[in-house]
């Protein structure tokens, strides 16, 4: 799935957060407005205590749900490095997202204006409107991200202890050691804290 063109057709307007000058997160409101095979793109005006954020920390962290309730949601989140591209963006941003022209309906006021890009990082697919539930890792820019949840070593003695306590009962017994169907996993850590055999790791 191209999660980056969802999140600009599907969701399109975030929440992202940023740091400001004490460490203490800033959260607010963008459209993420075009995609491609080099990352996200957003503008803001430079007059923003946002763009003073983004120019200082070249970092960024954001997510998006689309769904009318929890149990009919699918969400991703994105984390990684922006870059300032400038206005030579901005007429294809304008033209994919006409919009604009009426908060910025004039050449003199688009002066304000710079395009961002999110260039590398990593995020996470949630889906929970389906069953079981889905989730997925992918990468910005930058090698495949590595596995992060919980996973089930060479002391499992395939007692299935774990198997009462998982929520989305997405363990696999067929083999021992059992395996955790990552896909599925809630990464709630049920399984870890109820083996007798310590077999349950935490990874990332």
């Amino acid at each position: 799935m191209d999660y980056l063109h969802f999140i600009v057709k599907e969701i399109h307007t975030v929440i992202a957060a940023t740091t400001d000058d004490k460490g203490f997160p800033v959260t607010c409101a963008i459209d993420m407005m075009d995609a491609d095979e080099s990352g996200l793109y957003f503008l803001t005006a430079k007059g923003k205590g946002f763009y003073d954020r983004l120019k200082r920390y070249g970092y960024i962290a954001l997510t998006g749900i689309k769904g009318e309730d929890t149990m009919s949601c699918a969400a991703v989140s994105v984390r990684g490095k922006v870059c300032e591209l400038g206005e030579a963006h901005l007429p294809r941003l304008f033209e994919k997202n006409p919009y604009m022209n009426e908060i910025y309906p004039t050449e003199e006021s688009r002066r304000a204006l710079t395009v961002f890009g999110l260039y590398e990082g990593s995020g996470e697919w949630f889906d929970l409107s389906i069953k079981p539930i889905e989730r997925a890792s992918f990468t910005i820019g930058q090698p495949e991200a590595k596995q992060e949840g919980y996973f089930i070593t060479n002391d499992c003695i395939g007692c299935r202890t774990c198997e009462t306590v998982c929520p989305q009962a997405c363990i696999d017994f067929t083999t021992t050691p059992a395996v955790i169907e990552q896909m599925h996993c809630l990464h709630c850590g049920n399984c870890k804290s109820v083996c007798p055999q310590n077999a349950v790791v935490r990874r990332g």
